[in-house]
Formats: structure tokens, sequence, C-alpha cells
């Protein structure tokens, strides 16, 4: 008899082909723990759905009770120590990165009195999403980073953040970057006019399969909390929005499952007074 868990198991094979050995990838604990029971009970590639042996290794059993089988060794794997570590040290990474990148727009404020900061996040349209690979979205961010030395709409840049998450491609999320760009304030005003031009640039690069959300158009609705635009050093009460706002690109709920074995999820500019801001 299948298990209500086992019907879920419908993309099976497409979760299966995530672990191609040709890439070395870093894995959630998550995809660890449905690989690690893949290979314990032996799956294996059959018409109807994968399968694996039963006990005795004489014959296949079908596909429900093979999913059956899986789902039992998921269960034991999750209540291992090291299954167990994976959140926590997920929960302790965003509070050490939420530290790092509000120091570091500390650091910008000491250099610059105005800031113009805009807030965006790159998407990829949803009939892209599907075919998405991980790897393109690196490099395609590696792409918009080295924009930042040649394009005119980096000019009077000071620093940047970028943050590369996974939502839920169901409800149109899938892989996706935040971002936030600080510019001199003495030099840029046009915040809006900013986030209006990056989408311009992210829908080049990713060959119109992308598109940007930006927060600036809608800076509003934040009312007193708004943490972006144009700001002043002096202000306390400000700087305490930004903080909420950069805090937002590194929350733990939208954490890759799988990256590039050594890929910098997080990336965050050189703290230097220059026309404009390096990678770091």
């Amino acid at each position: 008899k299948a298990t209500r868990l086992s019907r879920y198991f419908d993309y099976i094979q497409q979760m299966v082909d995530l672990f191609d050995d040709r890439v070395e990838y870093s894995y959630s604990e998550h995809l660890r723990a449905f690989w690690e029971a893949c290979q314990d009970i032996g799956l294996e590639r059959h018409r109807d759905g994968p399968a694996c042996l039963n006990e005795r290794g004489t014959a296949y059993l079908d596909h429900h009770h093979s999913m059956n089988v899986l789902v039992a060794r998921i269960r034991k794997l999750t209540r291992q120590q090291w299954y167990r570590r994976g959140a926590r040290d997920r929960r302790e990474l965003a509070k050490q990165q939420e530290i790092r990148v509000c120091n570091y727009f500390e650091a910008l404020s000491e250099l610059y009195s105005r800031i113009t900061i805009v807030r965006v996040d790159f998407h990829y349209r949803p009939e892209t999403q599907g075919r998405l690979r991980v790897e393109r979205v690196f490099d395609d961010l590696d792409e918009l980073i080295y924009e930042h030395r040649r394009n005119p709409i980096f000019d009077h840049l000071i620093g940047h953040i970028y943050s590369v998450e996974q939502g839920d491609r169901n409800d149109g999320g899938g892989y996706h970057i935040h971002a936030a760009y600080f510019f001199n304030g003495n030099e840029v005003r046009g915040d809006v006019y900013k986030a209006i031009q990056l989408g311009e640039l992210w829908k080049d690069i990713t060959h119109g399969q992308g598109y940007v959300h930006s927060c600036n158009h809608d800076k509003e609705q934040y009312g007193d909390e708004c943490g972006i635009g144009r700001i002043r050093r002096g202000d306390r009460s400000i700087r305490r929005n930004v903080h909420k706002a950069v805090k937002y690109l590194v929350k733990d709920a939208q954490h890759l499952r799988l990256r590039p074995e050594g890929a910098r999820c997080l990336r965050t500019g050189n703290l230097k007074r220059s026309r404009r801001g390096c990678d770091a």
C-alpha cells in the first residue's frame, strides 16, 4: 500500500537528476538526506518510475512500494545529528551575515555624508525557472558585477550587496538575487530611475528571460520605516531602517538547496572611496 508521502514523488526522477557527478555541488541537509537514502536503498531508473530491490535482493519492488522504502530511509536519516545540525548552522550563518551587512553599511556611512540606496530583486520569468540551472544564476551575477567597472549606470557606486536565494517555484519565486546598491548621494539622486536602468540591464544580461522588482518604486508604503532612497548620515532613525532593509537580504527562509562548490551566495563591495564599487 502506498503511503501518503509517496504520492508526492511524481517528480522523483527529476530530483534524482539534480545530482550530477560532472559538477561539484554543496547540498542542503534536505537534499543530502534524499540522495543518501536513494543510494542506501539502491534506487534505480525504471520504465514506471525509479524502483529498488526487495529486502532479499531477489526482485524489484513496484514504484510505489519503492517510494515507501525511500520515505522510511529518509525518516531515519533526518533523525541523525548531522541533519539536525544543518538548520542550526544556517541560522547561525544568517545571524553572522546580518552583522556583516549592517557593519558594511555603517562603514559606508562614515565615508559619505549622503547615500542613495537602491533595492531591487533580480528574477527569472516563470517559463524559464523550470529549466534554469543554478550555475546560470551565478554566471549572470558575475556578468552583472563585471558591468560595475564599465557601465555608466554604476557611476558613483560606492558599495553593493548581492544575495542569491531560492524560493518556491510554484509561487513564482524560484532562483532570484536580492540586491542593494549604495551610490554617492551627493552625485546620484534619482533612485527610481536607477532601478529602471538596472531592470533594463538585467533584461539584457538574461537575454529577455529576467525581470526586476524595484522596492524604490513603492518606498512610500514603508512610511516611517523606509530605509531606501536618499539618506543623510546624521539621521539615526533612517539608519536603523537601513539595517532592517539589508538584513532582509540575508534571511534564512530562502536558502539555496544546492550551489556549485565554492560559489559565494553573499557578495559585498570593497570599502574605499572610489568612483565605482569593486566586488569583494
